[in-house]
Protein backbone atom coordinates (compact mmCIF):
# COMPACT_ATOMS: atom_id res chain seq x y z
CA UNK A 1 0.00 0.00 0.00
CA UNK A 2 1.35 3.42 -0.94
CA UNK A 3 1.62 5.89 1.91
CA UNK A 4 3.23 9.29 2.48
CA UNK A 5 3.80 10.41 6.05
CA UNK A 6 5.58 13.70 5.40
CA UNK A 7 4.11 16.44 3.20
CA UNK A 8 3.96 20.21 3.70
CA UNK A 9 1.29 22.76 2.78
CA UNK A 10 0.87 26.52 2.39
CA UNK A 11 0.35 26.72 6.15
CA UNK A 12 4.11 26.25 6.57
CA UNK A 13 6.76 26.05 3.83
CA UNK A 14 4.80 24.15 1.17
CA UNK A 15 3.26 25.66 -1.96
CA UNK A 16 0.06 23.60 -2.27
CA UNK A 17 -2.98 24.03 -0.02
CA UNK A 18 -3.98 21.00 2.08
CA UNK A 19 -6.83 20.33 -0.36
CA UNK A 20 -4.47 20.51 -3.36
CA UNK A 21 -2.10 18.14 -1.60
CA UNK A 22 -4.90 15.60 -1.20
CA UNK A 23 -5.60 15.79 -4.95
CA UNK A 24 -1.90 15.35 -5.71
CA UNK A 25 -1.54 12.36 -3.37
CA UNK A 26 -4.66 10.69 -4.72
CA UNK A 27 -3.19 11.01 -8.21
CA UNK A 28 -0.11 9.12 -7.02
CA UNK A 29 -2.24 6.30 -5.61
CA UNK A 30 -1.51 7.13 -1.97
CA UNK A 31 -3.92 5.53 0.52
CA UNK A 32 -2.58 6.91 3.83
CA UNK A 33 -1.02 10.35 4.26
CA UNK A 34 0.04 12.82 6.92
CA UNK A 35 0.30 16.60 6.70
CA UNK A 36 3.38 17.46 8.75
CA UNK A 37 3.57 21.23 8.58
CA UNK A 38 6.25 22.87 10.73
CA UNK A 39 5.08 24.01 14.15
CA UNK A 40 1.41 24.46 13.20
CA UNK A 41 -1.82 22.44 13.12
CA UNK A 42 -3.70 25.07 11.09
CA UNK A 43 -4.07 22.94 7.95
CA UNK A 44 -5.12 19.67 9.58
CA UNK A 45 -8.92 20.00 9.32
CA UNK A 46 -8.79 21.01 5.65
CA UNK A 47 -6.40 18.17 4.86
CA UNK A 48 -8.49 15.54 6.66
CA UNK A 49 -11.69 16.63 4.90
CA UNK A 50 -10.02 16.71 1.48
CA UNK A 51 -8.43 13.29 2.04
CA UNK A 52 -11.77 11.78 3.09
CA UNK A 53 -13.30 12.84 -0.25
CA UNK A 54 -10.56 10.93 -2.04
CA UNK A 55 -10.59 7.83 0.19
CA UNK A 56 -7.22 8.63 1.74
CA UNK A 57 -6.74 7.96 5.44
CA UNK A 58 -5.33 11.14 7.02
CA UNK A 59 -2.95 10.72 9.96
CA UNK A 60 -2.56 13.70 12.28
CA UNK A 61 1.03 14.92 11.92
CA UNK A 62 3.46 17.68 12.84
CA UNK A 63 7.13 18.46 12.25
CA UNK A 64 9.15 20.20 14.94
CA UNK A 65 12.65 21.58 15.33
CA UNK A 66 14.09 20.17 18.56
CA UNK A 67 17.34 20.32 20.47
CA UNK A 68 19.02 17.53 22.42
CA UNK A 69 21.99 18.83 24.33
CA UNK A 70 24.07 20.58 21.71
CA UNK A 71 22.42 18.77 18.80
CA UNK A 72 19.57 20.12 16.67
CA UNK A 73 17.21 17.72 14.94
CA UNK A 74 13.83 17.49 13.25
CA UNK A 75 11.14 15.17 14.56
CA UNK A 76 7.77 14.04 13.23
CA UNK A 77 4.92 13.60 15.70
CA UNK A 78 1.87 11.54 14.78
CA UNK A 79 -1.50 10.83 16.45
CA UNK A 80 -1.23 13.37 19.27
CA UNK A 81 -4.23 15.12 20.85
CA UNK A 82 -4.56 18.23 18.71
CA UNK A 83 -6.84 19.97 21.22
CA UNK A 84 -4.14 19.95 23.92
CA UNK A 85 -3.81 23.45 25.41
CA UNK A 86 -0.22 22.76 26.38
CA UNK A 87 0.67 21.72 22.84
CA UNK A 88 -0.99 24.84 21.42
CA UNK A 89 0.98 26.94 23.90
CA UNK A 90 4.29 25.44 22.76
CA UNK A 91 3.44 26.01 19.10
CA UNK A 92 2.50 29.63 19.77
CA UNK A 93 5.75 30.18 21.69
CA UNK A 94 7.82 28.83 18.80
CA UNK A 95 5.88 30.92 16.27
CA UNK A 96 6.44 34.15 18.20
CA UNK A 97 10.12 33.34 18.71
CA UNK A 98 10.60 32.55 15.03
CA UNK A 99 8.75 35.73 14.09
CA UNK A 100 11.21 37.75 16.19
CA UNK A 101 14.16 35.94 14.61
CA UNK A 102 12.92 36.53 11.06
CA UNK A 103 12.29 40.19 11.86
CA UNK A 104 15.91 40.58 13.00
CA UNK A 105 17.13 38.88 9.80
CA UNK A 106 14.99 41.07 7.54
CA UNK A 107 16.18 44.23 9.29
CA UNK A 108 19.76 43.07 8.73
CA UNK A 109 19.02 42.62 5.02
CA UNK A 110 17.59 46.14 4.90
CA UNK A 111 20.86 47.46 6.29
CA UNK A 112 22.68 45.55 3.54
CA UNK A 113 20.74 47.60 0.99
CA UNK A 114 17.83 45.33 0.09
CA UNK A 115 14.40 46.80 -0.59
CA UNK A 116 11.76 45.04 1.47
CA UNK A 117 8.76 45.71 3.72
CA UNK A 118 9.33 43.84 6.97
CA UNK A 119 5.80 44.10 8.38
CA UNK A 120 4.17 43.23 5.05
CA UNK A 121 6.25 40.06 4.76
CA UNK A 122 5.61 38.97 8.35
CA UNK A 123 1.85 39.58 8.09
CA UNK A 124 1.54 37.11 5.22
CA UNK A 125 2.49 34.20 7.48
CA UNK A 126 0.27 34.04 10.60
CA UNK A 127 1.04 30.38 11.43
CA UNK A 128 4.65 29.73 10.49
CA UNK A 129 7.16 31.99 8.75
CA UNK A 130 8.94 29.87 6.11
CA UNK A 131 12.37 31.07 5.06
CA UNK A 132 11.90 29.77 1.50
CA UNK A 133 8.87 32.03 0.98
CA UNK A 134 10.62 34.96 2.62
CA UNK A 135 13.45 34.39 0.13
CA UNK A 136 10.86 34.42 -2.66
CA UNK A 137 9.55 37.76 -1.39
CA UNK A 138 13.07 39.17 -1.33
CA UNK A 139 13.74 38.08 -4.92
CA UNK A 140 10.37 39.34 -6.20
CA UNK A 141 11.59 42.96 -6.01
CA UNK A 142 13.36 43.93 -9.30
CA UNK A 143 16.03 45.96 -7.52
CA UNK A 144 16.80 43.00 -5.24
CA UNK A 145 16.94 40.61 -8.19
CA UNK A 146 19.67 42.66 -9.85
CA UNK A 147 21.59 42.96 -6.58
CA UNK A 148 21.35 39.21 -5.85
CA UNK A 149 22.37 38.15 -9.37
CA UNK A 150 25.35 40.49 -9.21
CA UNK A 151 26.47 39.39 -5.74
CA UNK A 152 26.02 35.66 -6.41
CA UNK A 153 27.34 35.81 -9.96
CA UNK A 154 24.38 33.77 -11.21
CA UNK A 155 21.97 34.53 -14.05
CA UNK A 156 19.20 32.40 -12.52
CA UNK A 157 19.82 31.88 -8.79
CA UNK A 158 17.77 29.17 -7.13
CA UNK A 159 15.70 29.57 -4.00
CA UNK A 160 18.32 27.47 -2.20
CA UNK A 161 21.09 29.83 -3.31
CA UNK A 162 19.28 32.77 -1.73
CA UNK A 163 18.63 30.92 1.52
CA UNK A 164 22.24 29.79 1.90
CA UNK A 165 23.74 33.20 1.12
CA UNK A 166 21.31 35.57 2.82
CA UNK A 167 19.63 33.57 5.60
CA UNK A 168 22.07 30.84 6.69
CA UNK A 169 25.37 32.64 6.19
CA UNK A 170 27.29 33.02 9.46
CA UNK A 171 29.23 35.98 8.09
CA UNK A 172 26.10 38.07 7.48
CA UNK A 173 24.09 36.76 10.46
CA UNK A 174 22.45 33.35 10.43
CA UNK A 175 18.69 33.08 10.92
CA UNK A 176 18.02 31.22 14.15
CA UNK A 177 15.30 28.57 14.15
CA UNK A 178 12.88 28.29 17.08
CA UNK A 179 14.04 25.01 18.58
CA UNK A 180 12.20 23.25 21.41
CA UNK A 181 13.77 21.00 24.01
CA UNK A 182 13.09 17.37 23.07
CA UNK A 183 12.82 16.59 26.77
CA UNK A 184 9.89 19.01 26.99
CA UNK A 185 8.21 17.36 24.01
CA UNK A 186 8.68 13.89 25.49
CA UNK A 187 7.08 15.01 28.76
CA UNK A 188 4.11 16.40 26.87
CA UNK A 189 3.81 13.24 24.78
CA UNK A 190 3.12 11.29 27.97
CA UNK A 191 -0.02 13.44 28.35
CA UNK A 192 -1.22 13.73 24.74
CA UNK A 193 0.03 10.48 23.21
CA UNK A 194 1.27 9.73 19.74
CA UNK A 195 4.45 8.48 18.12
CA UNK A 196 7.64 10.54 17.79
CA UNK A 197 9.92 9.79 14.85
CA UNK A 198 13.42 11.04 13.98
CA UNK A 199 12.84 12.89 10.68
CA UNK A 200 15.16 12.02 7.74
CA UNK A 201 17.97 11.10 10.16
CA UNK A 202 20.44 10.41 7.34
CA UNK A 203 20.18 13.99 6.07
CA UNK A 204 23.38 15.90 6.90
CA UNK A 205 24.62 12.84 8.84
CA UNK A 206 22.42 13.57 11.85
CA UNK A 207 22.82 10.01 13.19
CA UNK A 208 26.53 10.51 13.95
CA UNK A 209 27.91 9.77 17.39
CA UNK A 210 25.77 8.23 20.12
CA UNK A 211 22.58 10.16 19.38
CA UNK A 212 20.45 7.08 18.56
CA UNK A 213 20.91 5.31 21.94
CA UNK A 214 20.30 8.63 23.68
CA UNK A 215 17.07 9.24 21.74
CA UNK A 216 15.90 5.69 22.46
CA UNK A 217 16.48 6.25 26.17
CA UNK A 218 14.44 9.48 25.97
CA UNK A 219 11.49 7.65 24.43
CA UNK A 220 11.89 7.99 20.65
CA UNK A 221 9.51 5.64 18.83
CA UNK A 222 11.14 5.34 15.45
CA UNK A 223 13.16 6.49 12.46
CA UNK A 224 12.08 7.77 9.08
CA UNK A 225 13.48 5.14 6.73
CA UNK A 226 12.20 5.83 3.22
CA UNK A 227 13.00 9.40 2.22
CA UNK A 228 14.35 11.10 -0.92
CA UNK A 229 17.07 12.45 1.37
CA UNK A 230 18.47 8.93 1.95
CA UNK A 231 20.76 6.87 -0.26
CA UNK A 232 20.95 3.08 -0.38
CA UNK A 233 23.62 2.76 2.34
CA UNK A 234 21.65 5.01 4.70
CA UNK A 235 18.47 2.99 4.22
CA UNK A 236 20.34 -0.25 4.96
CA UNK A 237 21.84 1.28 8.11
CA UNK A 238 18.52 2.62 9.37
CA UNK A 239 16.95 -0.82 8.91
CA UNK A 240 19.74 -2.24 11.07
CA UNK A 241 19.17 0.40 13.75
CA UNK A 242 15.42 -0.25 13.72
CA UNK A 243 15.98 -3.92 14.53
CA UNK A 244 18.69 -3.17 17.07
CA UNK A 245 16.57 -0.64 19.02
CA UNK A 246 13.10 -2.00 18.21
CA UNK A 247 12.04 1.15 16.34
CA UNK A 248 9.08 1.83 14.08
CA UNK A 249 10.21 2.80 10.57
CA UNK A 250 8.27 5.30 8.46
CA UNK A 251 8.43 6.91 5.04
CA UNK A 252 7.72 10.36 3.65
CA UNK A 253 8.37 12.26 0.45
CA UNK A 254 8.95 15.62 2.19
CA UNK A 255 6.93 17.11 -0.65
CA UNK A 256 6.77 20.91 -0.76
CA UNK A 257 6.17 21.92 -4.38
CA UNK A 258 6.69 21.08 -8.03
CA UNK A 259 10.35 21.94 -8.60
CA UNK A 260 12.08 23.18 -11.75
CA UNK A 261 9.09 23.58 -14.10
CA UNK A 262 11.30 23.44 -17.19
CA UNK A 263 12.82 20.06 -16.18
CA UNK A 264 11.43 16.56 -16.67
CA UNK A 265 11.73 15.57 -12.99
CA UNK A 266 9.64 17.97 -10.89
CA UNK A 267 9.00 16.04 -7.65
CA UNK A 268 10.26 12.91 -5.90
CA UNK A 269 7.12 10.82 -6.49
CA UNK A 270 8.17 10.58 -10.17
CA UNK A 271 11.05 8.28 -9.19
CA UNK A 272 10.41 7.42 -5.54
CA UNK A 273 7.49 5.88 -3.69
CA UNK A 274 6.73 4.51 -0.23
CA UNK A 275 5.20 1.08 0.20
CA UNK A 276 4.02 0.31 3.73
CA UNK A 277 5.06 -3.35 3.48
CA UNK A 278 8.71 -2.32 3.84
CA UNK A 279 8.15 -0.34 7.03
CA UNK A 280 8.67 -1.99 10.37
CA UNK A 281 5.77 -1.74 12.86
CA UNK A 282 4.11 0.92 10.72
CA UNK A 283 0.69 -0.24 11.95
CA UNK A 284 1.50 1.53 15.22
CA UNK A 285 0.99 4.79 13.31
CA UNK A 286 -1.37 4.08 10.42
CA UNK A 287 -3.44 1.25 11.95
CA UNK A 288 -4.34 -2.05 10.33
Amino acid sequence: MKIDLQVHSTYSDGYLTPAQLAVFLAGRGVKVASLTDYNTLAGQKEFKAACAKRHIKAILGLELYVKVGGRRLNILWYNYQAESVELQKILLETHLRRRRNVRVKLEQLQKLGFHLEVEAILSKHPNYIPVNKVADELFSVPYNQKKIKRELGLKNPREEDLMVEYFFNKQTGKLQDAYISLERIMKLRKKVGGQIIFCHPGHYNKMRGKIIPKLKQMGLDGLELLSPHHNHETIMYIQYLAEEFNFITTGGSDFHKFELPDKKIKYSWQWFEINSRYLRKIDKIIGK
